[in-house]
């Protein structure tokens, strides 16, 4: 394939490319084979930390040059030379004590992870519905003693809108943040995304602006479907919230009808 007729293709984890319950179908899976078999630059671009995001492309047997992670904070680069296959070649961090001070005072009650520059986790008690791998238990003021990649917080007793509502209210001025589905938090240098990250990665391929597609449904992804969606693709799955299929240039079907597939299967001709 010339690099003329090569697409960067990125790709959301969770509600994109597995479902909630973490299982991966067939249909989509093969799908993505037959995109990357067909020459094109197929990976993914995901909120995941790096140790989450391997064992996704471990499952997809992808190998791509360039990983996303951390909503953008890491970049991970294939290297045959380290173990894994994979080296840290971009890494945004930030102090993190004024939003963990003013998020502290506003969730009181919340549940705090942060992740440093080595993707080595610390978190406060309650975290127990997260993977907790290469993680330690800390007590709060401990989270501030280092930069970071990303603070996630979480607030079991909110719901997502009234959550919305009191960080908005909050004004994290310095950073960058997405609410997720539940009410949680998840918080990374300002300025930097997963559009920021792949533009960076698009202009080492070398690909065209006109031939980048990403897909996702999360509000983690707007920022990415307004980078891709101004020149390429910008595919919202079918049960993304209104305001990220509003950004998206394309609304596919939702991930339960395997609604990548047929957006993977229009690059094949």
């Amino acid at each position: 394939m010339s690099q003329n007729s090569k697409w960067l293709v990125a790709l959301d984890i969770d509600g994109t490319v597995i479902h909630e319950d973490e299982t991966l179908t067939q249909p989509v899976a093969e799908a993505i084979t037959r995109v990357k078999d067909a020459g094109h630059e197929i990976t993914l671009a995901t909120g995941r930390s790096w140790e989450m995001t391997k064992v996704i492309l471990e499952a997809l047997s992808l190998e791509p040059e360039y990983v996303v992670c951390a909503n953008g904070a890491i970049t991970m680069k294939r290297d045959p030379e380290v173990p894994g296959g994979y080296r840290r070649d971009l890494v945004e961090t930030f102090d993190p004590s004024p939003v963990l001070s003013r998020l502290r005072s506003g969730l009181p009650d919340g549940r705090f992870l942060v992740e440093d520059a080595t993707g080595h986790r610390l978190y406060t008690k309650g975290m127990s519905d997260w993977n907790l791998e290469n993680a330690t238990l800390v007590e709060f003021d401990a989270l501030s003693n280092q930069p970071v990649t990303r603070v996630v917080v979480i607030s079991p007793n909110h719901e997502p809108k009234d959550f919305l509502a009191l960080i908005e209210a909050l004004g994290l001025h310095q950073v960058s943040y997405s609410i997720g589905w539940t009410a949680w938090l998840d918080i990374a240098p300002d300025g930097v995304n997963k559009g920021t990250a792949l533009e960076r990665v698009r202009n080492i391929l070398g690909i065209p602006k006109t031939q980048v597609l990403v897909a996702g449904d999360g509000r983690n992804d707007i920022e990415m479907f307004e980078w891709a969606g101004e020149h390429g693709r910008a595919v919202a799955m079918g049960q993304a919230p209104a305001e990220v299929k509003a950004v998206a240039s394309e609304v596919t079907l939702d991930v339960d009808s395997d609604g990548l597939v047929p957006v993977l299967d229009s690059l094949l001709g």
